[in-house]
């Protein structure tokens, strides 16, 4: 299993690549707010753990692994912004909240998010009623 950090950097990585259509050293620098070579050793490490291809001084390539994961990791964190979207946290903590707990949260435990996040993108007057809830408590 990655570390939190391992899955910190295939994130990064497979959303340049779909956004970019590459991946570089430099470019998952600037995104992760680390050294260059920090970034290689964890490269590296990815890519003897047959999460990715590095080669020096090219691109960085997911295999079928990396990439799967890639997508699993973004969908964990989208699934995670839309929740806390839905209860009312405000949108400038969502990312830093997600961050904390996204590596801690069992696969078990996303499904069930998964299946209240779908309850109320379902139907719109669940999400007001609850934001409903929410301007009474603050009352």
């Amino acid at each position: 299993m990655p570390t939190p950090s391992m899955e910190d950097y295939i994130e990064k990585i497979y959303l340049l690549i779909q956004n970019k259509g590459y991946a570089r050293v430099s470019d998952i620098a600037n995104v992760l707010g680390v050294n260059p070579s920090s970034v290689t050793k964890m490269v590296q490490k990815l890519d003897q753990n047959k999460y990715l291809i590095y080669e020096k001084y090219r691109g960085i390539i997911l295999t079928p692994y990396g990439q799967n994961m890639g997508k699993q990791l973004v969908y964990r964190h989208e699934l995670l912004e839309s929740l806390f979207r839905i209860i009312g946290v405000d949108e400038d903590l969502i990312y830093e909240e997600v961050e904390r707990i996204e590596h801690h949260l069992s696969l078990k435990t996303l499904d069930c998010i998964n299946g209240l996040v779908q309850f109320f993108e379902e139907d719109e007057q669940r999400i007001k009623a609850l934001k409903e809830i929410h301007r009474k408590d603050k009352r």
